[in-house]
């Protein structure tokens, strides 16, 4: 159950808001999503740091980041076992953009959602929450529905939205979440097919996806 007092307003207040513009920004046009992402980027990354907490605290240190490379060494070994299956059933196919500037830029893209994530939604969860699973829950819950209306991405994200936050909540440190989420959402784009994903396109962008145009 939310529990809401003085002290817990502008943690609400920052919830709800900073949640509507992500979401209202991913149901945008993309001419428009251009213009307004680099500001939500800039207006939530100020909000964070308005707490003024360090990077240790924030995930972004050296701690807990040796004890938490198993993770990115899992989605590792997982990519490459669904890699090979995929090859073997026939789902296997090229990345989307392909070139090592997309791949980066979203690699980096998916460390600053473990950011979002458990900087700004779930900081603010648990102070919000009578319990730290009831914030995990609501949290990875959050993190799905962000991706609607993508519905294999969406599950998928939800299970990856609690472990991520549990795993956070362990390790403190988003380095080997960010580069693994990152590792996992490439896989998951080569070897799902499009058409079930959309070039994991999600809100507007999926609904307007049309697929591969024809060769003249």
């Amino acid at each position: 159950m939310l529990r809401v007092d003085s002290g817990r307003a502008r943690d609400l207040i920052e919830l709800i808001l900073g949640y509507g513009l992500i979401v209202g920004i991913i149901w945008t046009p993309d001419r428009l999503q251009r213009i307004l992402s680099p500001i939500a980027l800039v207006l939530t990354l100020l909000v964070v740091l308005a707490r003024r907490r360090g990077r240790d605290e924030l995930g972004l240190g050296w701690r807990g980041l040796v004890s938490s490379l198993w993770i990115l060494a899992a989605a590792i070994a997982g990519s490459a076992l669904s890699t090979f299956v995929a090859a073997k059933i026939g789902t296997l196919h090229p990345l989307y953009k392909g070139d090592l500037t997309h791949i980066f830029g979203y690699v980096l893209w998916t460390v600053y959602q473990q950011f979002l994530l458990q900087d700004f939604f779930m900081d603010r969860l648990l102070r919000l929450l009578h319990s730290e699973s009831a914030a995990v829950t609501f949290a990875g819950t959050l993190f799905a529905a962000a991706h609607l209306p993508n519905a294999v991405l969406t599950a998928a994200t939800l299970v990856w939205g609690i472990v991520s936050c549990a795993l956070f909540r362990r390790y403190r440190n988003l380095w080997a979440l960010g580069l693994a989420q990152g590792l996992l959402g490439l896989c998951f784009a080569v070897c799902v097919p499009d058409a079930f994903h959309h070039h994991l396109r999600v809100g507007l962008g999926y609904l307007r996806y049309h697929g591969p145009q024809p060769v003249p």
